[in-house]
Formats: C-alpha cells, structure tokens, sequence
C-alpha cells in the first residue's frame, strides 16, 4: 500500500527540519541581549554571561536523560514538553529584573525546554528513520536547518531589540517557540513505527558498551572544544563587534551569515560523511575553525573582515554535528542515539559553559576578549590532532548482524 507524504519519513525529514529551525534559531539570538540588558540594569557583562553559559550547562546536563526518557517512551512527548518549558523560560526572562531571575528564566528554564527539543532529540529521529547511506546527509539537513533558523531569526531579534526593547522581543520569541508544540505532533503519526522499533540490546548494555570505547571518550573530548569555540563566538562576538569601529548592527550580521552558510556548511558535511572518513573531515573543520579566527582576530576590524570571517566559520559551524552524530550511530547503532548523543553533546555544552563565562569574566577583568580567543585557537588545533585515532568501525555486535 502506497503510503501517504505525512506518512512517510521525508515528511518527518521536513517537519524535523522546520522545528529545529525554531527551537535552534531562536536560541542563538540570546547575545543580541547581552549589550542592552546589561546596559538598562546597570550590570557587568559577566552576570548575563553566567545566564547564557548556565543555559548551555542545564541543556547538556539534562540531554543524555531526557535522551534516555525519549528512548524509552518516546520523543514527541518529550519534544512537547520541551517546547512547553523553553517558551515559559522566554516570557520569564521578559519579566526577570534581577540577577537571580535572569539565571532561573534564561538559564533553567530555557536551557531545560531546549534540551527536549533541540539537536540531539531530533537528530535521533531522523538517524532512527532515515537508512544506512542517507543518514549522514538527513543529519546534515536537520542541522543546516537550525542555522538557517539563525539565519533569519537572529537579525529579526536584533530589529525587535531595537525598535520595540528586549522584553518585547522576550516576549515575542516565546510566541513564537510554542510553535515547537504543533510541529511535534505533525511528525509523530509519520515516525511512530520506526520509533517503536525494539532492540534485543537493552540501554544499559548500549551505555556500557560506549563507556569502554576509546573512540567514543575522543568525540566527548572533541565535542567540548566545538561548544567551546562556537558558543563564545555566538555569545559574545556581537559584543565584541559593538565595541569595535564597525558597530552593534555588524554583531547581527555577523551571527546571521554565520547561520546562513552553516546551512550549506552542514549539508556539505553531511554529503561528505557518506563518502569519506568522517573523523577525517572533523580534524579539517577543527583545524580550519582555528585558522580563520586566528586571521580574524590578528587584521584589522572592518565590515569586509567581518562578513568574510562570518561566512568562513558558517561553512565550518556545525558542520561537526553530523559527522559527530554520525560516527555515533555508525559505531554504536541508531536506537539509542538520543542517549549516546546526549552525552556527547553534554560535553559541547560544558564547553560552551566555560567559554561564555570566561569571556565575560575576562572581559570584565581585563576589558578584553583576546585571551579567549587565542584559548579557542589553541583549542581547535589539539581537537583537530584528536580525532586521528578514533576507531570508527561498527561495534561487534552489530557487524555480527551483517554477518
């Protein structure tokens, strides 16, 4: 029988491209609000930093255990409550006028909502349902996804930031979050028999299985620089950008074309990763990410550096996801992704946490970004030397099965 598109896995491919481009998208506007926030309440940079960088704490903590709910039960509950948590954290911050409620707001709240609707959950769908030769590519398609949100969604937030206020623009990303609720439940009827599917291997088995691979520990640890450098990047390079000769505006720009050509970035990652090595191609995005910031940050500040910088690192961006994901499920199997990514991507959001709170730290310190930046150089470079040794092959197990 002839099944119909929203019964099919491509429609569950868009829908989980769509809803990624709301739930991720929106989330990398948060640095538009570090300059007016902490101008109107007469706070240090460091504060709001220590905001955003709980946000990336709460969302890695929690990913590996909502992951494991989501395996259990289900994901579409999980993206539901997700979506329902992340727009409360954003009517929250909108009203939060001290310290303690920004950090409950836009660090607990939105940081906990985004961890049941983010990246991990929906790349686990997508790497259940989609097979073996498509995978890599349906990773990179949801990712580009999410940058292309941060495409058009960070320089609308900088608009509404400038013509209506922060708590205005707070109030309008919540509205437009809670569309996270609709999209899940469009994509559940198309990817409930995939999803059902049981394993002879229970999770436990899977997570003990991981825990003594050498190459899963290298991911981790590789993972944590990719949070280190592009979260402090995405945090803290509008800031950076106002207090240069090339003004506030150029920060939205910036962090928009980063998002525009990590789509292509992605995407091209994620062709890539079904035809070569993809530990291979994660040593070149590291290496390349470390290269063009160490040429950024040693030329002079102009609109043409700026925008060229932005659109190299785009391309480069999150073009680790796929690769990363895919190793993931290449070595270990697709049923308990969202387990297994979880906890890889725990370690990018503790690299996350540590660079935006450093940049802010330092910075209020110093009055000057350049030790971190030349700290997520340094980084890259040894990520890059990382990802040699990893062994990619499938675990024994499952090349029992193809046996």
């Amino acid at each position: 029988m002839t099944r119909r598109f929203w019964q099919a896995p491509i429609f569950v491919l868009v829908f989980a491209t769509i809803l990624i481009m709301v739930s991720y998208g929106s989330r990398q506007g948060f640095g538009m609000f570090m300059v007016p926030i902490t101008a109107e309440l007469n706070w240090g940079r460091e504060t709001f930093s220590i905001a955003i960088a709980t946000q990336a704490l709460v969302y890695g903590l929690a990913a590996p255990f909502v992951g494991a709910i989501a395996d259990k039960w289900g994901p579409i509950k999980v993206l539901v409550t997700g979506g329902v948590l992340y727009s409360a954290g954003l009517f929250a911050m909108a009203n939060s006028v001290t310290p303690g409620g920004m950090l409950f707001s836009i660090g607990f709240l939105t940081g906990l909502g985004a961890s049941g609707c983010a990246l991990p959950m929906l790349l686990s769908i997508v790497g259940r349902l989609a097979t073996e030769q498509k995978r890599s590519l349906w990773l990179g398609v949801v990712t580009s996804g999410g940058t292309m949100g941060q495409f058009l969604i960070v320089p609308l937030t900088q608009g509404m930031i400038a013509g209506w206020g922060w708590v205005s623009a707070a109030l309008v990303l919540g509205i437009f979050v809670a569309l996270v609720i609709p999209l899940a439940w469009a994509i559940s009827s198309a990817s409930q028999g995939a999803l059902d599917k049981k394993s002879s291997h229970s999770l436990g088995e899977v997570v003990r299985e991981a825990r003594r691979h050498t190459g899963f520990w290298l991911l981790l640890t590789g993972f944590f620089v990719c949070g280190f450098q592009v979260q402090f990047i995405n945090s803290h390079l509008p800031a950076y950008l106002a207090d240069s000769p090339v003004g506030p505006m150029m920060g939205a720009i910036a962090i928009s074309l980063i998002g525009l050509f990590n789509g292509f970035g992605t995407w091209i990652a994620g062709w890539l990763g079904g035809r070569y090595r993809k530990k291979y191609l994660l040593s070149g995005i590291y290496f390349g990410r470390s290269l063009a910031i160490m040429v950024f940050i040693s030329l002079p500040i102009t609109q043409t550096s700026v925008v060229v910088f932005s659109a190299v690192v785009g391309l480069l961006w999150l073009a680790t996801v796929p690769l990363t994901s895919g190793i993931v499920a290449q070595v270990f199997g697709p049923r308990y992704l969202a387990t297994l990514y979880g906890a890889v991507f725990l370690s990018h959001q503790l690299g996350s946490f540590t660079s935006v709170w450093l940049g802010g730290r330092l910075f209020d310190q110093t009055g000057s970004y350049d030790t971190v930046w030349w700290a997520i150089i340094i980084a890259g470079l040894v990520a890059a030397l990382m990802h040699f040794p990893i062994d990619d092959r499938p675990v024994a197990r499952l090349a029992a099965q193809k046996t």
